[in-house]
């Protein structure tokens, strides 16, 4: 599929993808042909995505949540840094399902949720992600990692998580990684806008979350579409460093098998493409069970009960009340 999307590019016909994280499923569909059981938004572009003038959507959307016992959490950090003071990782991105119950269905909650990215396959996933992967226009390509995060009302400011060392670190290994990964398929690559905060809302609060902007320049990108994409995924925000080792790390530590969690979800227009990390993520089983993905970044400086308490942190659905009226993209 990765050569399809070469194929694609080169005779610069619009399509949608879908990658998982470990690039055995890919998902490519032009868009003249989207069907409607894909709904996407990158940013200010959308596909089959109307929203009506007002959607009512309660706060409290998750009913009930059955996340993994701090006492199995542990025993799965344990091994993550028994990896680490062997020198194989020095981030890993740790993540668990979590059973949930949701009151409305996947499309409710895709019209019903504020998010940068989303996207969602129905009767498989939903997800709304603040984080872009790669976006490429022009000439160049840019990456923008996002890692750390904090509650507002714990840190009003964000100095706390601006100031705090092992989210300083943590940030920094993020960074020099997507600039290796970038490295692999362009060139210049520099870090325009270095560790920089925004404030985002879950639903019912707000939390910081901090990343970075990394440029490079890239010729003749949109002949080789697939091939970029195979070369930088998995993403290394949600994998960890060094790649390749950490990833066969997480699939050895980790309950069972992330499938599109972690993965990409983008459009090529013609001219330029966007593309979303799919985080923030709800799957929908075979057997018709919900199952919230969520996660957080492992270093030798972290602490177990505050990345146990991050994990439950991620379990939301970032709702808003009214909308105003969109127009399909």
């Amino acid at each position: 599929m990765f050569k399809h999307m070469d194929e694609l590019g080169r005779k610069r016909i619009p399509f949608f993808f879908a990658i998982n994280f470990l690039k055995t499923e890919v998902i490519v569909v032009p868009l003249s042909d989207c069907p409607k059981d894909i709904r996407f938004k990158c940013d200010e572009y959308s596909v089959n995505t109307i929203i009506p003038k007002n959607v009512e959507i309660p706060n409290k959307t998750i009913k009930s949540m059955n996340p993994i016992s701090l006492k199995d959490y542990k025993k799965a950090f344990n091994c993550v840094h028994e990896e680490m003071r062997a020198g194989n990782t020095y981030l890993l991105n740790l993540t668990f399902p979590t059973k949930i119950v949701i009151n409305e269905s996947f499309d409710q909650l895709y019209d019903g949720s504020n998010a940068k990215f989303k996207c969602v396959i129905r009767d498989r996933f939903l997800s709304f992600s603040p984080e872009r992967f790669i976006k490429m226009e022009g000439d160049k390509i840019y990456t923008y990692p996002m890692k750390g995060t904090s509650q507002v009302q714990d840190d009003p400011s964000g100095d706390l998580l601006i100031k705090s060392k092992k989210e300083s670190t943590e940030h920094l290994m993020i960074v020099d990684l997507l600039r290796n990964d970038l490295n692999q398929v362009a060139s210049n690559i520099t870090v325009q806008n270095f560790r920089f905060k925004e404030k985002i809302y879950t639903g019912t609060d707000w939390i910081w979350q901090t990343s970075s902007e990394i440029e490079g320049t890239l010729h003749n990108w949109q002949d080789q579409i697939g091939t970029i994409l195979d070369k930088l995924l998995p993403a290394g925000s949600i994998s960890g460093s060094p790649k390749s080792r950490t990833v066969d790390i997480i699939k050895n530590i980790e309950s069972d098998d992330r499938g599109f969690y972690t993965g990409v979800f983008g459009y090529y227009d013609g001219e330029k493409l966007d593309s979303g990390v799919l985080i923030r993520f709800i799957e929908k089983t075979k057997n018709g069970q919900y199952i919230y993905r969520s996660g957080g970044g492992i270093t030798i400086q972290s602490d177990v009960n505050q990345e146990y308490q991050e994990l439950l942190d991620k379990i939301y659905i970032p709702t808003v009340k009214k909308y105003p009226l969109l127009q399909e993209g």
